[in-house]
């Protein structure tokens, strides 16, 4: 199976990039988190991308705030998915982060989850592995029927609030 590459710009964006290793961790895919930025440590970035793939990696998650350029910088030198986290900052409420992550130029497509969306950006990369492996597409769907009965079991327990009302 190929492994999923968590970069973030800052070890201060940990507290969000940890709910995508969570989530990878559920489904069993292995990954790899470093720091890198894409304006302290560009180089590092760009080797970085540009060696994903034949290192054994299928998809690459980018987490950063303010001028989140890091998602752009490592999408410009690999042709994996790249998926970009826009992280919340004390500035602007993670909108900075955002419009910088999901304002590409065509040919460097950046797959954008919500500010934080980090359990998202996960699910997302295990969507891309499972187009070619059954195993992690079957977890996929009982994800999502697991997901459909905690709906249903809420309808159900406020159907019983109303009618006590």
């Amino acid at each position: 199976m190929k492994k999923v590459a968590i970069i973030m710009g800052s070890d201060s964006d940990f507290p969000v990039v940890q709910k995508a290793v969570k989530k990878l961790k559920e489904f069993d895919v292995p990954y790899e988190v470093h720091v890198m930025s894409a304006h302290r440590t560009p180089d590092k970035a760009i080797e970085f991308s540009a060696n994903a793939k034949k290192n054994g990696f299928g998809v690459i998650i980018a987490a950063a705030g303010m001028a989140a350029h890091l998602a752009g910088v490592l999408a410009a030198k690999t042709t994996l998915p790249v998926i970009g986290i826009p992280c919340k900052s004390a500035q602007l409420d993670g909108m900075d982060a955002l419009l910088a992550t999901v304002m590409m130029p065509t040919g460097i497509p950046v797959a954008t989850v919500a500010v934080d969306g980090a359990a998202n950006a996960a699910i997302l990369a295990v969507e891309m592995l499972a187009l070619s492996d059954d195993v992690l597409a079957q977890k996929l769907e009982n994800m999502k029927l697991d997901m459909e009965k905690g709906v249903a079991e809420k309808d159900l327990a406020m159907q019983t609030k109303v009618a006590e009302l």
